[in-house]
């Protein structure tokens, strides 16, 4: 396990974060398909299509055909919104990272060095709709290298944002993730994070029963406080 440590962001490694946000995302494209292959809907029209379409033309290939069809179509449909995720964040926030991230106090983007390269990413910015009384930074962009999965980056770069949060007085850290990031929720908890709530983005990730699970930390102080 080579040696890492953690530091602010710095423009050479724009193009490195860029990429391992990118392929972070893009990575659960698979995960997302097994989802919706096992969902009950799914099943019903994988066996009733082809069954339907055998039993009224008599023809297997057709029947074979139209499967291989509507699983193109279900990897597509798996596909889609990860990449309009990756897209929207990479001509926003991701597009000029030292202004989004270093150009203000209680905000900040690190990334974790292993090996001298960049593998692991993480940002935080203060919420600006915080309820009244709390002050909470959402942590953004978790990802880690997968050829440094399991070398404790993800952990670290958590601790971070926490460490810092607390050095910058705020009450809460706050982020969303959803039910196909199964490595991400298992972190979060293991952490001390508490589930808040729980919706569905859009129409699509409701019908696909993907949905985005909200979490926070409370500092030990915000807690007695009744925060």
């Amino acid at each position: 396990m080579a040696p890492h440590h953690i530091r602010k962001y710095q423009e050479t490694d724009h193009k490195r974060v860029q990429d391992l946000f990118s392929q972070g995302m893009v990575e659960h494209i698979p995960a997302t398909f097994r989802h919706i292959l096992k969902l009950p809907q799914t099943i019903l029209v994988l066996l009733g299509v082809p069954i339907t379409l055998l039993l009224v033309s008599g023809s297997w290939l057709l029947a074979l055909g139209s499967n291989v069809t509507l699983l193109v179509f279900l990897w597509l449909l798996a596909r889609h919104p990860w990449r309009q995720y990756v897209v929207m964040y990479l001509q926003t926030d991701l597009a000029d990272i030292t202004k989004s991230y270093l150009s203000a106090h209680g905000s900040c983007f690190w990334v974790a060095e292993s090996g001298g390269h960049v593998a692991g990413i993480v940002g935080a910015l203060p919420v600006k709709d915080a309820p009244p009384g709390r002050k909470q930074l959402q942590l953004f962009h978790l990802s880690v290298a997968l050829e440094h999965r399991g070398e404790g980056l993800g952990k670290a770069l958590v601790m971070t944002v926490l460490q810092f949060a607390r050095a910058q007085g705020y009450s809460e850290v706050v982020l969303d993730t959803t039910t196909v990031q199964e490595a991400a929720l298992t972190l979060y908890l293991l952490l001390g994070f508490q589930k808040t709530g729980e919706y569905f983005v859009d129409k699509i990730s409701r019908l696909l029963d993907i949905s985005t699970i909200q979490f926070k930390y409370c500092f030990p102080s915000a807690q007695e406080g009744g925060l």
